[in-house]
């Protein structure tokens, strides 16, 4: 990397390979999103907050109120006229903040869509083994998709996929509930399960 940067400073590049390195702060940390005690800058603010009456306060009134609980002044609204400052406990604030964010990622989170091939005779212990599988599946929170596939003629044998997906769904029904039925797409008779939920 550094070569290739000599490389650029030697024909003409020096700007870029100068500017390469160092450019902007990075990622904005959740507590560089608000301004706290100290470093509020103006000199007068509006202060809500637990036993606090909302009213407009002089910083160093604001601070003193803050000080006085054991708690911080934050500054949450900035653009406001006067900016509104809420007395809280920081810390908390910014835990609960990033709490809340997990949670909404976990909720957002991609569902998983995992695949199971049966055939129209599939033999009963190759039949468990798969169903230990799509238990496993559904235990971790994925979608379970089981698809039987018919080869060449044994399309004729339709009747006998879909018993056999149905046995399927009725052996993970503890874990498991049929989201779509058995249908014939193809040459390929598909079912859904998805986990259920607790």
């Amino acid at each position: 990397m550094k070569r290739w940067l000599n490389l650029l400073t030697n024909i003409g590049g020096f700007k870029i390979a100068q500017n390469y390195k160092g450019r902007g702060r990075g990622p904005v940390k959740a507590e560089d999103a608000h301004r706290i005690n100290g470093r509020i800058k103006e000199t007068v603010v509006r202060v809500v907050g637990d036993n606090v009456e909302v009213n407009i306060y002089n910083i160093k009134d604001a601070l003193a109120m803050a000080e006085e609980q054991g708690l911080d002044l934050v500054e949450i609204s900035p653009n406001a006229t006067p900016p509104v400052c809420r007395i809280i406990d920081y810390k908390k604030f910014i835990y609960d903040q990033k709490k809340r964010a997990k949670e909404i990622k976990a909720k957002s989170a991609k569902v998983v869509l995992k695949e199971i091939r049966l055939g129209p005779h599939t033999d009963d212990h190759d039949f468990d083994f798969k169903v230990n599988y799509a238990l496993k599946f559904l235990k971790d929170g994925a979608k379970v998709k089981v698809f039987v596939f018919f080869r060449g003629r044994s399309i004729i044998y339709k009747d006998n996929g879909e018993i056999i997906l149905l046995k399927f769904a009725q052996a993970v029904e503890d874990f498991g509930k049929v989201e779509s039925l058995p249908k014939l797409e193809g040459k390929r008779m598909i079912m859904i399960l998805t986990p259920k939920t607790k």
